[in-house]
Order: C-alpha cells, then structure tokens, then sequence
C-alpha cells in the first residue's frame, strides 16, 4: 500500500513522502491515527493544496515542543519510595510516576513521552531519563530516587 505523510514518521519519512509501507500498518495505525492518507491521485492533489497548511502546523508543534524542551533542560525530579536497607525499592519507578511527578511541578508531560533507557527505576540514587516531546526535541532530565 502507498501513502501519503501528512506528518513526520520515525524510520518512514517526512511530511508529503510518498512511501510504501505494510497494508495492515497503514490501515490500522497510519491513517487512523491522521499520520497518512492513501496514495491515490485525489489525495495527492488534496495534499498539494493544503501542503503550506500541513508545513505550519507542524511547525508549531515543533515550536511548542522546544519551549516546552527549555523549560526541562537539565531538570532534577526527586522522588521518594519505600525501599529496604540494601537500597532496592519495594516495587519499581516507572514512567507513569514520573509523568505524574512532572506534571504535579507544572510540567506538561504523558506518559508516553518519558523515555527510560535502562528500564523502571529499582534503586535508589541518581538516574539518567529522556523525555521525548517531538521526534526532533528530545531532553535529558535527572530523577533522584530517596528511600523512606
């Protein structure tokens, strides 16, 4: 099946590409979810009208994502869990405390945003975590886990 980007798409391509990708992956997640339309000779057309639209909004996106970027740059989220003597945490810090956390100190930020390289937190002490606000902005932040 052939579509039409009508947004950036990691590992895909860019706005307004036309590639080819898998029939179920662009009828069950591409194009309901707006990232495409099929490749037909209509939508192209529609398309190239409304490129100069597409272009801004995505770029407002972008522009909102790295305001959104300065404000988190090298930000320190401290955390406390329960943990044992040997500092392991009873349970685990997963992404979903984090986004909360984030959100409770006035940052916009979902769950699905919030990157954890090395998997949930189960220790106590400094750990490196990402958050990813657009595909392009992407920001490092520090969670410091403390034990009760």
């Amino acid at each position: 099946m052939q579509v039409i980007l009508l947004e950036k798409v990691v590992n895909l391509g860019q706005l307004g590409d036309i590639v080819k990708v898998k029939d179920g992956y662009g009828r069950n997640f591409l194009i309901p979810q707006g990232k495409a339309k099929r490749a037909t000779e209509a939508n192209k057309a529609e398309f190239a009208a409304r490129r100069a639209e597409l272009e801004k909004k995505q770029a407002e996106i972008l522009a909102s994502a790295q305001a959104r970027s300065e404000k988190l740059a090298g930000f320190t989220l401290q955390l406390t869990q329960k943990a044992g003597v040997d500092g392991r945490l009873f349970g685990s810090v997963t992404n979903g405390d984090i986004a909360d956390a984030l959100k409770a100190q006035g940052h916009e930020v979902a769950k699905a945003e919030v990157r954890m390289p090395n998997g949930h937190i189960k220790t106590i002490g400094d750990h490196p975590v990402s958050v990813a606000l657009h595909h392009d902005v992407v920001v490092d932040i520090t969670v410091s886990v403390q034990g009760e």
